[in-house]
């Protein structure tokens, strides 16, 4: 299988962290590049660049001294706009734009941005032409199959972002109606990369190496988007990756290495975004990292009540301890998946 590129540069791997908002900050994108992501998508930021100075669109800007290539995914529905942000998101070190038209949420397709862009394929086109023209580095586009299932419209945007100079596309293969419900469309997917010539990324519900392996074969796409399986798993870039190659399962990670793992994360957490915000963001994390040991429910809900780092800290460890000693337990237990 040839190498992905997207502009001039070539992924390691076949394999991307998909972009979610409130997720995909600077600890985790790092997280996942250490565990075998070939490319991290940012958080979504606002293309209002008068927005930019809130502290939470401070924290999802570019930095420049993270690993190339930097992509960064901006959202929006004015063509002008979107250019100016995708200039300044260069300015701040971008070295990939990416089109948010796949977020379904209400809050961003209310203001015709996201999928609801779909509607108006005019509008596509006016967007994807200004930004491309805009910058001097590849932009890429995220879509979904279609507004609804009586509008799939995936295949004529894809052939309008290749028309407009769009590198490289990555298909949720879900309309915006379904939001992240039912089965994912793999077939329609497989369409859309029939109708062009870019490379084309496949999305959701991607949860296990054979699952990657099975949507690559079915939908023909050059690489794969993986979103929510990461949350508290990682890892999962490492065990996809390592299947490819090889065809052979990787043994899940034992208790110690997620313990270490998920202590590094609270850790980089803290000190990315202060005390107080560090302590209120691990809490979800923890959650999902946790979801499949027994007594998580029980810990989450103590855990929740904790202020302070050294406390999370200490009540991690400590939950891992009673895990290693706990019935039959060893250390070199694997966790479930």
């Amino acid at each position: 299988m040839s190498a992905v590129r997207i502009g001039p540069y070539t992924l390691t791997n076949r394999l991307i962290l998909a972009p979610m908002a409130g997720v995909t900050d600077q600890p985790f994108r790092q997280l996942c590049r250490r565990f075998g992501a070939a490319l991290e998508v940012s958080e979504m930021l606002t293309s209002d660049v008068r927005l930019w100075n809130s502290r939470k669109s401070r924290l999802r800007m570019p930095h420049a001294d993270e690993p190339e290539p930097r992509s960064v995914q901006i959202a929006g529905g004015d063509p002008q706009m979107l250019a100016e942000a995708a200039q300044r998101n260069v300015e701040l070190g971008a070295q990939i734009i990416d089109i948010n038209m796949g977020c379904p949420a209400k809050k961003v397709c209310n203001k015709a941005a996201g999928s609801a862009l779909m509607r108006d394929e005019r509008l596509v086109a006016d967007i994807l032409e200004a930004v491309v023209a805009a910058v001097d580095v590849p932009v890429t586009l995220k879509i979904r199959t279609g507004w609804d299932r009586q509008n799939k419209n995936g295949a004529t945007i894809a052939r309008i972002a290749e028309q407009s100079g769009i590198a490289a596309l990555a298909v949720h293969g879900r309309t915006r109606a379904d939001l992240y419900t039912g089965e994912a469309e793999y077939d329609t997917i497989a369409a859309i990369k029939q109708a062009v010539s870019i490379p084309v990324f496949a999305n959701g519900d991607i949860d296990s190496p054979h699952k990657a392996a099975r949507v690559l074969q079915v939908t023909g796409a050059d690489g794969l988007l993986i979103g929510r399986a990461a949350q508290g798993r990682p890892w999962i870039f490492r065990e996809v990756e390592h299947y490819l190659r090889t065809g052979e399962l990787l043994a899940a990670p034992t208790l110690g290495e997620v313990e270490s793992t998920l202590l590094e994360h609270v850790q980089a957490l803290h000190e990315f975004y202060g005390e107080v915000m560090g302590v209120r963001i691990a809490r979800k994390h923890v959650g999902w990292y946790l979801a499949t040991l027994p007594g998580a429910r029980d810990f989450r809900a103590r855990f929740n009540h904790l202020e302070d780092r050294d406390a999370q800290g200490s009540s991690i460890r400590q939950f891992f301890a009673e895990q290693r000693s706990g019935p039959g337990s060893v250390d070199g237990t694997e966790v479930a998946a």
